[in-house]
């Protein structure tokens, strides 16, 4: 594919289908950006199954490929039940052709709330069940939401190389009422849900997490997000809420639409992506 000077995020880099051979940098934001050197997460490991491989998504930054392993690793010891791992990246990184904004650079990671208790063959991972456990309507969980899902979340936070979870408000939800209730029965614990403000609602991601981690080290051209406010961010639930459930006002077929703001990719993301 010839990509035009200068890359934007609006091309699609979907066709690029090789590493480079360089070294492993993270270029740009999350959300606009190429990754170099990237890794591959071998397609299953212990206590892990990548999902629709077809994709070729499964690339990332070394640090997240060694987070994913890891991960896996310490949920396998405890629960026995593997992981399914959806997007990562592109070989190169850049703008997916669906699906995503972010996961440009190899530092996201989607992670099924689905568990597999045995591996399953390359042919039914490319359609995997969802496990959705989020009733939308009623602003609340649902029958399929387990202790595991929390726990899973909780794990993920206390990294501290991770920067953000990004989950439904619902869950979020129920993650800030557990916390109140610890809170109020004035147990020692409180301070122990202080990773919760590293989980952030955000529509969709109902059937997953959302995992995201804070630029390596040494990556001078990688752009970390402005960190979340201080605090757990409960406050904002009910915000959330009224966005959910409430009546969706019609909309102005009259009135023109606004142009689509394009944002130029980092120069050096031109060679990687062409």
């Amino acid at each position: 594919m010839k990509t035009p000077y200068p890359v934007t995020n609006d091309q699609p880099d979907g066709e690029v289908l090789s590493v480079t051979k360089i070294g492993s940098l993270a270029i740009g934001s999350y959300a606009n950006g190429c990754l170099a050197g990237a890794d591959a997460l071998p397609l299953e490991g212990e206590g892990y199954q990548v999902i629709r491989t077809s994709r070729n998504r499964y690339y990332g930054h070394p640090e997240l490929i060694s987070f994913v392993q890891e991960f896996a690793k310490q949920l396998n010891q405890s629960e026995g039940d593997g992981l399914l791992i959806g997007d990562i990246s592109m070989p190169r990184g850049g703008t997916f052709t669906s699906g995503h904004a972010s996961h440009q650079i190899g530092l996201d990671v989607d992670i099924w709330f689905r568990r597999a208790a045995q591996m399953q063959t390359l042919a039914r991972r490319e359609s995997p069940e969802e496990l959705d456990v989020v009733n939308q309507g009623a602003f609340k969980l649902n029958d399929n939401w387990q202790e595991a899902h929390a726990e899973m979340i909780r794990l993920a936070a206390l990294d501290p190389k991770v920067a953000r979870i990004f989950v439904n408000p619902v869950i979020k939800q129920e993650l800030c009422r557990r916390s109140l209730q610890v809170s109020l029965s004035g147990s020692t614990k409180s301070k122990e849900y202080s990773w919760l403000n590293k989980v952030r609602p955000w529509w969709g991601h109902s059937f997953h997490m959302h995992v995201r981690l804070h630029c390596p080290l040494g990556d001078s051209l990688c752009r970390n997000q402005q960190p979340p406010r201080p605090g757990s961010g409960c406050e904002d639930i009910g915000w959330w809420k009224r966005q959910l459930s409430g009546v969706k006002q019609p909309t102005d077929k009259t009135k023109k639409p606004e142009a689509k703001h394009v944002r130029v990719k980092p120069e050096q993301c031109a060679q990687l992506l062409k």
